[in-house]
C-alpha cells in the first residue's frame, strides 16, 4: 500500500469560514433554516477547485465546437459524449477490479476519471463505507478523505451528483458537516486530462467519454497533444483517458473501463495498444456488443477492459453475457478464478504485442489467422494492389447519369457503387463521374474544355463550398481524391466497405469505383482465382480478426484490413489448382472454393471447419 498523498486545494463551501450574513442571506433566498440553507445553496454550486501552490490554475476549454455556450462543461450529455452505465454491469466491472468491500478499500486509493451522474461512483462509495463499517467506522474524515478522486467536467451532471452523494453519506450515518468536508476532498470539477490529480490510484473505474477528436476545441486539442503520447490521428478522446488513467495507477493497480472496442483494433489504437504493451497486463476482456450494458441503445461497440500494472500473462475472456446480476455475479467468479473450468470463459496467450491490433476472436479463428500469418505473404507482397473508388465532396454535382453528363467526352467516367453489384455481378445503371485530371495526374484547363467549365460554373456554390476548395481556391473543381482513367479499364474485384459478410464481385474492367467501394487489382494474380480464395472465407476470416464491429454487426472491409489477408505467390500455385480455382471464382462456387483454398494452403481438418465456419451465413 502506498503512502497518501493530501489534495493540495481547498473547497470553498467547506472550509468553516462562513460568515454569519452569508448565511442570513441563505436564509432569506430559501426561506429554510440557516444550516440548512448554507447546506443547499452552498452544496449545489458547482465546486471550482483552488490551484496547486506554484501552479497556474488551467481554463477548461470546450470539448465541443458546436455546442452553443461553447463550452462541454454547461452541456446536455448528449452534446458531450456521455453515456450512462447499467448498474448490474458497474458491479460487474467492480467486482473484476477487485474493488470489494471485503477489503480495507478506505485504506486505499481510487479514481472515477468521468464521473457523469454517478453511475459508478455511487456504488463504489457504497462499497468504500461497508469496508470501513466493517472496520469500526474510525474516524470518518481522516480514514475516507483520501479513499476517492472523482472527477467530471460538466457542471450540471458535477452538481447533480454532489447532491446525490451527500444524500447517500447522510443516509449511511455521516453528518452534513462531515459529509460535506468528504465531498470536497473527493468531487473535481474539471478537464480530467489537463487537472493535477496526482497519481497512487489501487483502482481505476469508470466509462470514459465518447467524443471524436474533430469536436474538440483546437486550443484544448493542442493542450492534450503535448500532454499524451497517444494520442494520434483521428484518436477519440477515451484514447487519453485511458493512458492517464493507466499512468495514475501504482503497481499492481487494475483499471476497469467499459468503452469502445475500436481503439483495440483500428490504426489510431496503435500507439495505446504500444503503451499498453510496455507495462501493463490485459487480464479480462469481456465482449458486450449487442448487450444492454447501457440505459440507452448506443453507436458505439462496447467491451470490458480490465488492464493491471503489472507483467503480462495469460487474457481471460467473455462474449456477450446476459444483463443480469446473478449472470453477471457468476461470470465476475468464474474470470477471477484461473483454476475454474467454465465454457463462457476462454483463456487466450499473447494477445498483446507492441502497436499490432488485438485478435480477439474465438481460438479457433485466432490460431488459424496467425498460423496464416506465419507461413504466407500479404496481398501487395504477392503483387496485389487494394485502393478506395474516388470520393468528390460533392456527389449531386459531380456524379448523374453518364449520358446526361454534358462535358467533353474524355472528362467523364461511367462509375460503378454499391448498389451496382447488389447481386453479386455487376449491374451498371448508367451512373458517371466528373474527372477534372488530366493523364497527367493534374487537373485540366478549363479553358480548354468549354463544355467541362460550364458544367462546373454551373454547380459552383456546391463544389467551391468545400473544404477541400476553401483550401485551395485556384483548385475549386476537383474531387478529393484524383481520379486515375486507367483504372476504369483495368479488371478488379470490388468490395463494399462495410458488410456484415464478404461480398467480392468481379468486373471486367470498364467503370470506375465509387468511394464506398474498395477494389483490388493485379498484375500477377488471375482475379477469378483470387476471387475463389476471398469467398472461401478467407477475407471474412482476415477481416473479422482485424476490424471493429459495426452496427449490426456489420464489418469495415477497408484498405487496411484488406492488406492483412495472406495467400502465397502465384507462381507457386500447381497449375491444374490455378484452372480450378478460376473455375470456382467464376461460378461464384463457395463450397468448391473452400475445397481448393484448404488444398492451396495445405489446412487440416479443423483449420478447414474454421474457413468453413465463415461462409455458414454468406
Amino acid at each position: 500500500m502506498n503512502s497518501i498523498t493530501p489534495k493540495t486545494h481547498a473547497d470553498p463551501y467547506c472550509d468553516g469560514a462562513v460568515s454569519n450574513s452569508w448565511r442570513q442571506s441563505h436564509q432569506a433566498d430559501t426561506g429554510l433554516p440557516n444550516d440548512q440553507a448554507f447546506f443547499q445553496k452552498s452544496f449545489h454550486a458547482p465546486r471550482t477547485p483552488a490551484p496547486e501552490r506554484g501552479r497556474r490554475r488551467i481554463d477548461i476549454v470546450s470539448y465541443h465546437r458546436t455546442v452553443p455556450t461553447g463550452r462541454l462543461e454547461a452541456a446536455d450529455p448528449k452534446e458531450r459524449g456521455a453515456v450512462f452505465t447499467r448498474r448490474e454491469v458497474v458491479d460487474f466491472i467492480l467486482d473484476l477490479v477487485g474493488y470489494t468491500s471485503d477489503k480495507p478499500l478506505h485504506l486505499m486509493r481510487a479514481l472515477e476519471p468521468s464521473f457523469g451522474e454517478g453511475d459508478f461512483l455511487l456504488p463504489a462509495i457504497e462499497r468504500l463505507l461497508d469496508a470501513w463499517e466493517t472496520d469500526g467506522r474510525p474516524d470518518v474524515h481522516a480514514t475516507l478523505a483520501n479513499a476517492i478522486v472523482a472527477v467530471e467536467l460538466q457542471s450540471g451532471s458535477y452538481t447533480k451528483t454532489r447532491s446525490r452523494l451527500m444524500d447517500l453519506l447522510t443516509s449511511r450515518g455521516i453528518g452534513l458537516t462531515a459529509a460535506r468536508r468528504l465531498t470536497a476532498s473527493w468531487l473535481v470539477c474539471g478537464d480530467f486530462l489537463l487537472s493535477s490529480i496526482g497519481d497512487g490510484f489501487d483502482f481505476v473505474f469508470g466509462n470514459p467519454p465518447y467524443v471524436r477528436h474533430d469536436l474538440i476545441a483546437d486550443v484544448t486539442m493542442a493542450q492534450y497533444r503535448r500532454r499524451y503520447r497517444t494520442i494520434t490521428g483521428r484518436a477519440d478522446i477515451y484514447v487519453p483517458f485511458i493512458e492517464r488513467s493507466l499512468t495514475a495507477l501504482n503497481r499492481g493497480g487494475q483499471l476497469g473501463f467499459i468503452c469502445s472496442d475500436r481503439w483495440m483494433k483500428n490504426s489510431y489504437g496503435g500507439p495505446l495498444r504500444q503503451f499498453v504493451s510496455e507495462g501493463f497486463h490485459l487480464r479480462f476482456y469481456v465482449d458486450m456488443i449487442g448487450t444492454k450494458a447501457f440505459h440507452k441503445e448506443v453507436v458505439a461497440y462496447p467491451a470490458i477492459t480490465v488492464l493491471a500494472r503489472q507483467s503480462s500473462g495469460p487474457t481471460r475472456a467473455a462474449r456477450r453475457p446476459e444483463i443480469k446480476s446473478k449472470t453477471l455475479s457468476h461470470l465476475a467468479k468464474c474470470l477471477l478464478d484461473a483454476n475454474q473450468d467454465s465454457r463462457e470463459v476462454e483463456e487466450m496467450l499473447d494477445i498483446v504485442k507492441g502497436n499490432q491490433p488485438w485478435i480477439l476472436d474465438d481460438s479457433g479463428e485466432r490460431e488459424l489467422v496467425r498460423w496464416l500469418e506465419d507461413r504466407f505473404p500479404s496481398l501487395e507482397e504477392v503483387g496485389c494492389k487494394v485502393g478506395i473508388g474516388v470520393t468528390t465532396g460533392a456527389d449531386k454535382a459531380f456524379i448523374a447519369q453518364f449520358d446526361a453528363l454534358d462535358v467533353e467526352p474524355d472528362r467523364k467516367l461511367p462509375l460503378v457503387m454499391t448498389r451496382d453489384i447488389a447481386t453479386g455481378r455487376v449491374a451498371w445503371r448508367g451512373l458517371g463521374v466528373i474527372n477534372p485530371f488530366g493523364d497527367d495526374g493534374k487537373l485540366v484547363d478549363l479553358n480548354s474544355y468549354p463544355r467541362l467549365r460550364a458544367y462546373l460554373e454551373e454547380r459552383e456554390p456546391a463544389i467551391a463550398g468545400r473544404y477541400i476548395a476553401r483550401k485551395s481556391p485556384h483548385k475549386w473543381y476537383r474531387t478529393i481524391d484524383r481520379i486515375d482513367p486507367v483504372l476504369v479499364g483495368r479488371p478488379k474485384l470490388l468490395i463494399p466497405d462495410i458488410k456484415g459478410r464478404a461480398h467480392i464481385v468481379y468486373e471486367d474492367g470498364h467503370l470506375y469505383p465509387h468511394h464506398n467501394l474498395y477494389y483490388i487489382v493485379s498484375d500477377q494474380w488471375d482475379l477469378h482465382a483470387l476471387q475463389a480464395v476471398l469467398i472461401s472465407g478467407v477475407a471474412q476470416l482476415f477481416v473479422g480478426a482485424y476490424s471493429p464491429r459495426m452496427r449490426g454487426d456489420c464489418l469495415r472491409f477497408q484498405a487496411q484490413y484488406l492488406r492483412r489477408i495472406r495467400v502465397p505467390y502465384w507462381h507457386d500455385v500447381p497449375p491444374s489448382l490455378r484452372t480450378k480455382l478460376i473455375d470456382a471464382g467464376k461460378a461464384k462456387d463457395v463450397k468448391a472454393s473452400i475445397r481448393l483454398v484448404a488444398r492451396l494452403y495445405g489446412l487440416s481438418a479443423r483449420q478447414k471447419a474454421v474457413l468453413a465456419k465463415q461462409c455458414a451465413s454468406t
